[in-house]
């Protein structure tokens, strides 16, 4: 494998000197590996904790709610493929599950990553218009309006990023062994690369960027105004999203849009092998980036969720009073079986009352 193994499709040509003598195949392998087993133990855990809560407080749905929810099972859907770009990059570029897999393993890690920003801008505009506008946002601002809006952003978005289907597994000639993230290089392909780069970073960064930081500023300034009202609840609650928002953008979104757009319009210049490392490794760490947005979301659940504290709370309540319903269940039963099953309960009861 040569030095242009970047993940998926964005890099569809080879530099003119000898790829053997100049491979970032080692680094590659050894920081995705490290970095998806990393976010599959967190993102799984913290999701799926996530994921629970807010469907056994479901009766409780919020527009934030709805949001949360399926900002929740993108993740989720994400992290199901995770384990297999373990596995590929552990066994140094081989894949093993076949092309339709690979196929979809590149797809949903697009349709993660553009859901995330969608679901993430819509919940700024959300939060915008319950503090900008807190009589009129009534109207515009509602679990109906927030379930269309996320039936609108996954057709928009999986139907966009479908594109990523089409690249699957191949075998490379020279090592026989069988890729998937690395389509074959192709110049028939380049321009079609470079027109969905485009698409993709206006359309999908640019643009919900934009929007956020209109509806941060607002808020800020609301806030401001305001800094005398009651409202400390509502006030914590915007500082916390605004906060980690703008991490994950920070941190995961915007250096792998930035960094794939220069190394797409530079990838065909004549560079030496020590420069076109540095270019390649940049694009290992922004994408390995990109993919840790599906750590990141489980903290803006517990921090500025919708009550997602008081949902935790309540459905601890819950535990403890149907605990508490079993026992009496089991106190109610034949005291021959209850000293013959449960000695130390009947003791501890017994010693209680």
């Amino acid at each position: 494998m040569g030095a242009v193994s970047i993940p998926d499709m964005w890099n569809t040509t080879t530099p003119s000197y000898d790829a053997s003598s100049c491979s970032i195949d080692d680094f590659r392998n050894k920081v995705y590996s490290t970095a998806y087993s990393m976010f599959t133990v967190f993102g799984l855990v913290g999701n799926s904790f996530a994921l629970v809560v807010l469907i056994k407080t479901y009766r409780q749905r919020t527009a934030f709610h709805i949001y949360m929810l399926n900002l929740a099972i993108s993740d989720l859907l994400f992290i199901c493929t995770l384990p297999l770009r373990v596995v590929y990059y552990v066994s140094k570029g081989n894949w093993y599950f076949g092309g339709f897999l690979c196929r979809i393993s590149s797809y949903v890690f697009y349709v993660n990553l553009y859901c995330s920003i969608f679901i993430l801008t819509a919940m700024s505009i959300t939060r915008f218009l319950a503090i900008v506008f807190p009589v009129k946002n009534l109207k515009f601002v509602s679990i109906r309006r927030a379930k269309w809006a996320c039936v609108g952003i996954w057709l928009f978005v999986t139907l966009t990023s479908s594109p990523f289907l089409m690249s699957g597994s191949y075998v490379d000639s020279k090592t026989n062994a069988t890729k998937c993230f690395e389509p074959p290089p192709s110049e028939g392909k380049k321009k079609m690369v470079l027109i969905l780069n485009y698409i993709a970073f206006i359309i999908g960064f640019i643009l919900p960027f934009i929007v956020i930081l209109v509806c941060y500023t607002m808020i800020i300034k609301t806030l401001l105004k305001n800094s005398m009202t009651k409202q400390q609840n509502s006030r914590k609650k915007a500082i916390r999203m605004i906060i980690i928002v703008m991490a994950v953008f920070f941190l995961s979104f915007m250096p792998y849009h930035i960094q794939r757009a220069i190394h797409l319009h530079t990838v065909s210049k004549n560079k030496d092998c020590n420069e076109t490392l540095w270019e390649q490794k940049k694009v290992v760490i922004t994408l390995a980036l990109a993919a840790s947005n599906c750590c990141f979301d489980p903290m803006l659940y517990f921090f500025s969720g919708e009550n997602f504290r008081r949902r935790l709370s309540t459905l601890r309540k819950q535990s403890v009073s149907s605990m508490a319903q079993d026992n009496k269940r089991k106190k109610s039963g034949s005291s021959h079986d209850k000293s013959e099953i449960f000695p130390a309960l009947e003791k501890q009861d017994s010693s209680e009352s």
